[in-house]
């Protein structure tokens, strides 16, 4: 997963992208089985994400397999990580800003 906050004073919808590559599901109609399901349970999810966030999940070969409760949990999971390392990232730059280290 690939996650951009949204700046200050942006007020775009957040934005959400599904790719799986041919190599991690080698047929076409389980890539798309795949993508459909991720899209859904973003599309729940997007109304939490900032404005202006930008996200990008990457399907791999065992989204395949997985029921929608997994799935569900999985993204909940690298959501919440994307975001703590964001704020992190934040936090660092403030602080590289005003001289500390």
């Amino acid at each position: 997963m690939h996650y951009h906050a949204g700046g200050r004073g942006d007020d775009s919808p957040a934005l959400v992208g599904v790719v799986v590559p041919k190599k991690q599901v080698p047929l076409a109609t389980r890539r798309n089985r795949v993508k459909r399901r991720v899209r859904a349970l973003m599309a729940q999810r997007v109304g939490s994400l900032e404005p202006g966030t930008r996200v990008v999940v990457r399907g791999l070969a065992g989204a395949d397999g997985a029921d929608s409760t997994t799935l569900g949990r999985d993204l909940d999971r690298l959501l919440s990580r994307c975001r703590e390392r964001q704020v992190g990232r934040a936090l660092a730059m403030s602080r590289s800003v005003a001289g500390e280290r």
